[in-house]
């Protein structure tokens, strides 16, 4: 700021007067004269610089001068080449392209290739096969194939073993070797076998009775119906029926009979039934006591409604809250 007012001080002075103060000045080694102007703004970014430059040389100044730069300086070391020089580091790649050496070509990308070649491009793989034979690249077979080596599945005698183990196969089946005869059964294994009869012969009537009971649930048919599907016309009684037939309506009419409930079928007796009702109820107390309508209700009712609850009531509200 003081250099600032002497500089502005010689711009309003005389030619004199300004040589005298440049004497002055010249005489004490601390001042430095910069030309400036704040109205034209010339010079004032380097007196600014000129100033900052000196401030920090000034504070590096005192702090070398103190006590507590031998301490710093002491861990403090700069590493220097052994050779003194520090050049610059410039790949050899760089270097050869400076020089005028043709660089090494890129390979080229399949999908650069596809674009290039449009429709008439073919994905060939086997061209990037690394052979010791290049001419190997396309053969039929190859020697490796899916990670294995075909020569492990090549047997130059394959069709003479074929044979001799027919040969063998056949003298077997001359000897009995593979006959079973049901002579050779044991008291077990016979026992086995007439349990297994019996098995499929139990699971053959569940079947059957199963195909009976399949229509249990359909509508029941009028034996008016049967009859008219037998071709008898206002047939009063089984009477005028042929026996076979009558045999059978009378069959279908019995088994005709009234299916038990849901609540009772597969029970035993009337103890049984009554048991079950008392559990069924028993278990409906819970539900009642949450006043649940069924099982799968999941209702959770608000206990104080929002819109009931909250804000302040006015004038006309009473009657509804």
């Amino acid at each position: 700021y003081q250099r600032r007012v002497r500089e502005a001080v010689v711009s309003t002075q005389s030619t004199g007067e300004k040589a005298m103060l440049e004497e002055t000045f010249k005489k004490d080694d601390n001042h430095l004269i910069i030309p400036m102007s704040t109205f034209t703004k010339e010079g004032v970014s380097e007196v600014q610089n000129t100033a900052c430059d000196a401030l920090l040389a000034h504070r590096i100044e005192q702090k070398m001068s103190g006590n507590k730069v031998d301490n710093i300086v002491n861990r403090l070391h700069v590493a220097q080449p052994k050779d003194g020089t520090r050049a610059p580091h410039i790949p050899e790649a760089v270097l050869a392209k400076r020089a005028g050496i043709k660089p090494v070509e890129v390979r080229k990308l399949e999908r650069e290739m596809e674009l290039e070649l449009g429709d008439d491009y073919i994905l060939d793989l086997k061209k990037h096969y690394d052979l010791p034979n290049p001419d190997d690249k396309y053969d039929d077979i190859p020697e490796i194939w899916e990670g294995h080596n075909i020569a492990d599945f090549v047997d130059p005698d394959i069709l003479k073993k074929l044979e001799d183990l027919e040969k063998e196969e056949a003298m077997l089946e001359e000897a009995g070797v593979y006959a079973s005869d049901e002579e050779d059964l044991t008291e077990e294994q016979m026992e086995i076998r007439e349990k297994a009869g019996l098995i499929r012969k139990e699971k053959a009537v569940i079947r059957h009775k199963h195909r009976l009971n399949k229509h249990r649930n359909r509508t029941p048919v009028s034996d008016r119906v049967i009859m008219k599907k037998q071709g008898i016309k206002r047939a009063r009684s089984l009477s005028r029926v042929d026996p076979d037939t009558a045999m059978e309506i009378d069959a279908k009419m019995q088994t005709k009979k009234s299916k038990p409930g849901r609540d009772i079928s597969g029970l035993r007796d009337a103890k049984q039934v009554k048991e079950v009702k008392r559990l069924k109820k028993r278990s409906q107390i819970k539900m009642n006591q949450f006043g649940r309508a069924g099982e799968a209700d999941r209702h959770i009712s608000a206990k104080l409604p929002k819109h009931l609850f909250s804000g302040k009531r006015g004038a006309g509200k009473t009657e509804r809250r």
